[in-house]
């Protein structure tokens, strides 16, 4: 999810070069810098959140599985 989430960054902050997109805060060229760092920021805020939401998922109970099971 961080490499495609990164990749959609990276496309727009190339086209941001070839062609400015006018979006408000990126009306030039040289603003594609601000899309690289947005990118990295995402990606850094998925890594720190990752263990958070894998701790989540595997406390809570299973769905529909109550049969205790036997060795």
């Amino acid at each position: 999810m961080a490499k495609l989430i990164m990749l959609f960054f990276a496309a727009i902050a190339f086209i941001q070069v070839l062609k400015p997109l006018g979006w408000p805060g990126l009306k030039y060229r040289k603003d594609a810098w601000k899309l690289a760092v947005a990118g990295f920021a995402v990606m850094i805020a998925l890594i720190v959140l990752r263990p958070v939401f894998n701790s989540v998922t595997e406390t809570s109970p299973s769905s529909g599985n109550n049969s205790a099971q036997t060795d």
